[in-house]
């Protein structure tokens, strides 16, 4: 990008961020001034109920958007905002992690209102809530029900891939199996054809059918175009050698040529070399240090070391997330360097020291580092050490990365990975990982330079 478009970006960024500050302040204040002696909100307008409740929302303050929603849906049944109403309350539940609530919601809005966009995102929501609660047969039938109803649906190739996958978490292999074969078929050509049999090659490596495991591999690699589907051919090459090592092939993972910029190739590069980590850059120059800086140097040892977190994994999340921006903030109202949702920051404030924390101070440089490290400590112990599902979880929230993880078997790096099943989460986790192993290679624990590193692999830029 050209420095006067990063410069745009980056103003466009920092003032939608700012609007919606300014106007969370302004209807919070709005709300507090106006409680009756009850505490109860006055009837305002429908369309002023829904934007306070879309602006709550926005910075993930579910009470407070349930409460203008439930006002709207009292006060003006037959409005037309009445199905954002519905979904907005569904899935406010859904990101409390009470899915039960949330099915209840769905439930209401697909039945009253099925044949609207909102009636259809509720169905599928439902499914998805009911991944979540393991009840995986009947997320089958949620889904199955989707692509009956609405066969030329927004949803349908995600439902059909979901129908896969909950078949196949129910131990219905047979009849997920089926499924792929309907799926590739319906969709062939197109990216779900390769989603399907990406689905089936992670089922015979859980079922450990290492011989089917690679003939679907072969199969996928025999001149399958990967463009816009979950898989990429070194992901395809990193589980097919997986799946050769369990028949005995020692070299598997030595075909595989080694890059320090691609996730799966480093992996087999450690797996070549018995569980070494191999150095994949060939020596250090100035653009790594000025591509992969340490900063806010003081605050992340200070708040890592305390919690045994490493520093340069905060490092490689803060590259991502925010670009080293501490007024950053996302559509989705993450904050600061880290990027922190105020109803996650919430859980760890006391922990962290901030009793009293408040939206604005996750832009607070040392606040936001506290809150993080105390944050990946708890997924550390969560997810036993793994990296990346520490990734996933700060990307997609810990019941996906733990349902990813109870999928996984054997608990590998590269298997894990695969079973990520959000693309945006999944290409998330390779540019963490790839930061943090670049990080690991330029710094020490103490984020000292390390210097020449030699090698006889060279990273490819």
């Amino acid at each position: 990008m050209k420095l006067a478009a990063l410069i745009l970006t980056l103003f466009a960024f920092t003032a939608i961020g700012q609007t919606s500050d300014a106007a969370l302040r302004r209807i919070t204040e709005a709300d507090r001034a106006s409680r009756d002696a009850s505490g109860k909100l006055p009837v305002l307008s429908a369309a002023e109920h829904l934007s306070r409740a879309e602006t709550y929302m926005a910075n993930r303050l579910f009470p407070q958007a349930r409460e203008h929603w439930a006002i709207m849906m009292r006060e003006y049944p037959d409005d037309a905002g009445i199905t954002k109403a519905l979904f907005g309350t569904g899935r406010s539940y859904m990101w409390e992690r009470d899915y039960a609530k949330a099915v209840e919601w769905f439930d209401r809005l697909t039945r009253d209102h099925p044949m609207t966009k909102d009636g259809r995102e509720g169905l599928n929501f439902k499914g998805a809530s009911y991944v979540r609660m393991n009840k995986h047969l009947e997320a089958f039938k949620t889904y199955e029900q989707y692509t009956v109803m609405f066969p030329d649906g927004e949803r349908i190739e995600s439902a059909h891939l979901n129908i896969i996958d909950s078949l196949r978490e129910a131990g219905k292999y047979d009849d997920a199996n089926k499924w792929v074969a309907t799926t590739v078929t319906k969709f062939a050509g197109k990216p779900t054809e390769i989603n399907a049999m990406h689905a089936r090659l992670r089922m015979e490596i859980f079922r450990e059918n290492w011989s089917g495991a690679i003939s679907v591999a072969d199969s996928l690699l025999a001149g399958k175009s990967f463009s816009g589907s979950m898989a990429t051919a070194d992901e395809i090459r990193y589980l097919r050698a997986f799946a050769q090592s369990k028949t005995g092939n020692t070299n598997a993972f030595s075909a595989i040529t080694p890059s320090a910029t691609s996730y799966f190739s480093g992996l087999a590069a450690d797996r070549a070399a018995k569980g070494s980590n191999v150095k994949l850059i060939a020596s250090v120059t100035p653009k790594y240090y000025s591509d992969y800086p340490v900063m806010f140097q003081a605050d992340l040892l200070r708040e890592a070391k305390k919690r045994k977190v490493d520093p340069r994994f905060m490092l490689a999340i803060m590259k991502q997330e925010s670009s080293f921006r501490p007024n950053a903030k996302s559509p989705a109202g993450a904050r600061g360097l880290l990027q922190f949702v105020y109803d996650t920051a919430i859980k760890y404030k006391d922990t962290a020291g901030y009793r009293n924390l408040q939206p604005d101070d996750l832009y607070k440089p040392s606040v936001n580092i506290a809150l993080g490290a105390e944050y990946i400590r708890f997924l550390k112990d969560e997810f036993g050490g793994l990296y990346e599902g520490i990734a996933a979880s700060y990307n997609a929230g810990e019941d996906n990365a733990l349902r990813w993880l109870n999928r996984s078997k054997p608990k590998d790096p590269g298997i894990f990975t695969a079973e990520v099943g959000f693309a945006e989460t999944k290409n998330y986790v390779y540019k963490v990982m790839t930061n943090y192993r670049i990080y690991r290679e330029l710094y020490d624990e103490n984020l000292q330079r390390r210097g020449i590193l030699n090698s006889k692999f060279h990273i490819l830029n």
